[in-house]
């Protein structure tokens, strides 16, 4: 049975959607591309955003087309936050505290019970019922699973939930209850991994840096799991600045903790962090990203940045904007401000117009190009470990990697380079990236990247 799996949002949907993946693909069925066709569509929505919230209910109606007798499943946030505007695109609607448990779900409606057993199931009805689909769940299939599939890197769910009362959110809405898997079992899916043959591991989570097992907190888990694993690269999602300290920035003297901190600043205008109500200042950031830089050679400083926010003057813009210019800050994710139903900001006054929004929105975009071209070149002509993950078209001999520092990095090569970790000398930027050569290349990859994402 053919299985396709969509995710939209954060690192910690991606993890679990890879966690999805792994159990399907245990138990037989088979993973396909949405676009091979598949019997059973499952969406892991977002909802941060209403551009996100329109791009789930796009792939689900977009599946139904694909197989209309397919079984289509909407699960994640959005599902969560309002599972009635999703039950008329999909079959099921599966909330956030019930997404690990899909397969058996999907399982008690291969079996043949009795329709009304299945009001028990934690799930939304969706469309006509949960049953419309039954004659494409074949019963007696062979089932064999994906084969070929290159592991690179693994996303790892360290921590969910989060309970700050940031006033543009709505994360502790649809993801209230705050946890910590245990430090033994995420220990035990590195090893895992690594078994698998991934050469990276993600530790992210909602609030990773609020990490505590027991007598372990975030530093504790990442000691144990670079002593315990044979990891050769480990990579953190987002922190908050109070996360930080000489103590924990101390790890870093282990090659294998990659060099790139993501710290969300969302403005760079005091009054307008108040007003997010964001727990650290605008000179606790400054002194955080001082210590980094200065305790990590090389190390990479990536940002969110939201304009637009309610109230917004163009004064706080421009304090914002000039932050940042003087942070040096390798990448910046901007994005304009979009009300959330519940959240606090959406009822607020002064209301920043959409016009006002897209230009603030644009000399941003320029500023974080900019940014990530100074923050690249500057290794120009260095020699830098690089994993790489994939050949960007098959047989066209450019692949394509990511240095510890989050560079990205294309290069040419005659053998195939998936999954290996070589040493290239980084050359030139180009499309937001760096171009290298191998040692004993001559001259300068000439590549096209523009379709690499």
């Amino acid at each position: 049975m053919r299985v396709a799996l969509y995710t939209l949002g954060c690192k910690l949907n991606q993890a679990e959607t890879e966690s999805l993946a792994n159990n399907f693909r245990q138990a037989g069925f088979q993973l396909v591309s949405p676009c091979d066709g598949a019997d059973i569509y499952i969406a892991n929505t977002c909802t941060v955003t209403h551009i996100a919230d329109r791009k789930s209910r796009h792939w689900l109606r977009l599946a139904r087309r694909r197989n209309p007798q397919a079984l289509i499943i909407a699960t994640g946030c959005y599902a969560q936050r309002t599972p009635q505007e999703l039950a008329s695109l999909a079959d099921l609607v599966v909330e956030n505290k019930e997404k690990e448990h899909l397969l058996e779900i999907i399982r008690s409606l291969l079996k043949p019970t009795p329709p009304h057993t299945h009001t028990m199931l934690p799930v939304t009805a969706g469309r006509n019922s949960l049953h419309h689909c039954k004659p494409r769940l074949h019963q007696g299939e062979t089932l064999h699973p994906i084969a070929g599939n290159v592991r690179t890197r693994s996303l790892i769910k360290i921590q969910d939930g989060c309970h700050s009362p940031c006033t543009y959110c709505i994360v502790p809405k649809v993801r209230p209850r705050e946890y910590s898997l245990p430090a033994s079992q995420i220990i035990d899916e590195v090893k895992q991994k690594v078994t698998l043959g991934y050469k990276e591991v993600v530790l992210t989570g909602t609030k990773v840096g609020s990490y505590r097992d027991a007598n372990t907190n975030l530093k504790d888990l990442v000691q144990r799991i670079l002593h315990n694993t044979g990891i050769e690269r480990l990579r953190l999602s987002s922190l908050q600045p109070s996360e930080i300290s000489p103590e924990f920035l101390a790890l870093w003297q282990d090659e294998r903790l990659c060099r790139h901190f993501h710290l969300a600043l969302q403005s760079g205008s005091q009054t307008v962090l108040q007003r997010m109500k964001r727990s650290y200042s605008l000179e606790q950031y400054r002194r955080t990203i001082e210590l980094i830089k200065e305790r990590i050679p090389e190390v990479a400083i990536t940002t969110d940045i939201m304009v637009g926010f309610p109230g917004e003057s163009d004064e706080e813009f421009e304090q914002s904007y000039s932050f940042c210019q003087q942070a040096g800050f390798a990448n910046i994710h901007v994005f304009p401000f979009s009300p959330r139903p519940e959240a606090a900001a959406t009822k607020m006054p002064e209301q920043i117009k959409d016009k006002v929004k897209e230009e603030r929105n644009r000399r941003m975009l320029e500023l974080s190009q900019n940014s990530q071209r100074r923050f690249c070149e500057q290794f120009s002509g260095q020699t830098m470990p690089v994993l790489w993950e994939k050949e960007t078209n098959p047989g066209s001999g450019i692949y394509s990697g990511l240095t510890s520092n989050y560079i990205r990095v294309y290069v040419r090569s005659e053998k195939s380079l998936r999954n290996v970790i070589t040493p290239v000398t980084l050359v030139e930027f180009r499309n937001r990236a760096m171009l290298a050569e191998l040692p004993g290349q001559l001259s300068t990859t000439s590549t096209n990247t523009e379709n690499e994402s």
